[in-house]
């Protein structure tokens, strides 16, 4: 494997590449990742609007207190991975009764109205890693499956699978944007549909990624039908998506408190912002969490929105990140007009990028 860090340099950090070599020589894939003593709670339902916000308001009612969280959505579907612990004890929950309340409450927050035979909620003492569980809990769901709400997304991932007869080997391409973790979702979901990778390529050119694996069934033959090879094809391109970046990304960091959660993302819904993703994590007493966000019908959220929100949370406690490139495409479009409207034009879009850094969303406006 040739590795670089996440700026696209190469490693120099002595103890990243010592971690790196004892994280592949280990003989326990699925360490703890420090989940020891919590409580996991696996949640699968139909997405909407301030769902999230009922999840967590139901959990602090209910004295869970959220140390760590992983959030997914996607063609509709959420799926969530909650590790919590008793807010008074700070120990896993092991009452048999308080494990049914909280299974209870989270079913029936998550069947809403409409989902009342695919909402799903399981609590567990048992540790696993957050996001192959993520993947497997989504592929349970079928997500791959479902037709999504909105089709707006851009750069979809294209996947091929061919067999090669002579060799007894279906070969499986999968060309989208490059990212972080990217050939780790798509093994991950190999994996766990039972295929089996013999070789395989992995080349990134600039921003796009292409890979190549030659899979077989675990018991050594090829893809055998055209219906199975459209279920590989739906699977890999979902396992893509899954993880992709959608809307406004929002850093919270802050002093970690009861209902700090509850209390965030309730302030999201009643501003029409939904939650795409999120990235829940405590370090002592610090909250440290991430959310994506875009508007209630899955458009980018307007800058005031996001604005008024950082103003209510704390602008120094709330920021935003990775601003979206279409707000930057705006301004410079408003920008590129001045010969329709002389200078007028150009400095409407001054004001606009004036704005846009005001509100924290661009680096400089000159």
């Amino acid at each position: 494997f040739h590795v670089t860090d996440l700026n696209g340099n190469k490693l120099t950090d002595e103890s990243v590449i010592s971690y790196i070599e004892q994280s592949l020589e280990t003989t326990d894939p699925d360490r703890s990742h420090g989940f020891d003593g919590l409580t996991a709670l696996e949640l699968t339902g139909t997405d909407r609007v301030g769902l999230l916000s009922e999840v967590f308001a139901v959990l602090a009612d209910l004295q869970c207190n959220v140390v760590d969280a992983k959030v997914w959505t996607h063609n509709g579907r959420i799926a969530s991975l909650i590790y919590v612990k008793d807010c008074n004890s700070g120990s896993p929950i092991e009452d048999s009764q308080q494990i049914d309340r909280i299974e209870a409450r989270l079913r029936n927050v998550l069947k809403g109205d409409n989902d009342i035979r695919s909402a799903k909620t399981s609590v567990s003492m048992a540790v696993t890693h957050t996001e192959r569980r993520l993947h497997q809990m989504m592929f349970a769901d079928r997500d791959y499956d479902r037709k999504p709400i909105l089709q707006h997304k851009v750069d979809l991932p294209v996947v091929t699978v061919q067999n090669w007869v002579e060799r007894g080997y279906s070969v499986v391409n999968v060309q989208c944007k490059d990212r972080t973790k990217l050939l780790f979702d798509v093994v991950c979901t190999l994996t766990d549909m039972q295929y089996v990778v013999f070789h395989a390529t992995i080349n990134t050119t600039g921003d796009k990624a292409y890979q190549e694996f030659y899979i077989r069934h675990s018991d050594g033959t090829p893809i055998s039908s055209e219906p199975e090879r459209q279920r590989v094809i739906q699977c890999l391109q979902a396992a893509v998506e899954r993880r992709a970046y959608e809307g406004v990304r929002l850093e919270l960091c802050t002093v970690d408190r009861q209902a700090l959660l509850a209390d965030v993302t309730r302030m999201f819904r009643e501003n029409g912002l939904n939650v795409t993703r999120a990235e829940i994590s405590t370090t002592r007493d610090m909250a440290l969490n991430v959310f994506y966000v875009t508007d209630a019908i899955g458009n980018l959220a307007d800058p005031k929105t996001i604005e008024a929100v950082r103003q209510k949370i704390g602008l120094g406690k709330l920021k935003v990140k990775e601003l979206p490139l279409v707000y930057q495409e705006k301004v410079e479009r408003e920008e590129q007009a001045v010969g329709v409207g002389g200078t007028v034009l150009l400095s409407l879009g001054s004001i606009v990028r004036r704005n846009l850094y005001n509100l924290g969303l661009i680096k400089s406006y000159s």
